[in-house]
């Protein structure tokens, strides 16, 4: 069954990368626009109500007498701190040339919903917005301990990782590595040949004994254990 069309605005101060990722993106991805700067695209937004942003963490502003370096350069999250009270459907994905931990930490703190590199393929880049316009958490693997240190996502000092393990049915943690790295719950279900039902329901007990609340804090727990 053909994935349903979700419609992106693609944030970046260089023109060329823009257009190489519109054309590089699965069909199933609908660019409705693009945005050069903070200001060119918090208007986007509010215009277009995209379902994704693929955002930039380093932009200029837009505003006259700014030439985008340094601290001004460092603009997506003025775009999704101005955009979200007219988008507040819009979710973001931060897609930056940056493995920086401040870039990393910046941009999650303002509330984007992952952070992928560009060195990701149009495949992947398209399977993450897909993920994030589901609900989901997105980060590249090497990027998630950024997050942990970040937010403290690890859970509690009670039990070694073999005795956390332990408490995962082997199912369970294929399950839990799979989302950990970033799948959705279609593509485990696809990969382990289960039913999206089974997948939901493994998720839920992998969260439960492991006394995590999210898949965003799954991650970050799996990263520090390097269990990715």
């Amino acid at each position: 069954m053909a994935e349903a069309t979700v419609r992106v605005l693609i944030v970046d101060d260089h023109s060329i990368f823009r257009s190489g990722l519109r054309a590089d993106l699965d069909p199933s991805i609908d660019v409705v626009g693009e945005a050069a700067d903070v200001a060119a695209a918090v208007e986007a937004i509010a215009r277009t109500q995209p379902d994704v942003v693929l955002l930039d963490v380093h932009l200029p502003s837009g505003e006259a007498g700014v030439v985008g370096t340094g601290a001004d350069a460092a603009g997506g999250e003025a775009v999704i701190r101005g955009a979200a009270p007219s988008a507040p459907s819009t979710r973001f994905l931060a897609l930056s040339v940056s493995d920086a931990a401040e870039d990393v930490v910046r941009v999650i703190r303002a509330g984007a919903r992952g952070y992928i590199t560009k060195g990701s393929s149009g495949a992947e880049v398209s399977r993450s917005v897909h993920a994030v316009a589901d609900g989901d958490a997105v980060f590249s693997p090497r990027l998630a301990g950024f997050v942990l240190d970040a937010f403290g996502a690890a859970m509690g000092e009670t039990a070694t990782t073999t005795d956390e393990l332990d408490r995962l049915s082997t199912r369970e943690q294929e399950v839990m590595r799979l989302i950990a790295r970033g799948y959705a719950y279609k593509e485990v279900a696809a990969e382990l040949f289960i039913s999206m039902k089974t997948v939901e329901s493994h998720v839920s007990a992998v969260l439960r004994k492991l006394q995590l609340s999210s898949r965003y804090e799954l991650t970050a727990w799996a990263s520090a254990r390097r269990l990715l």
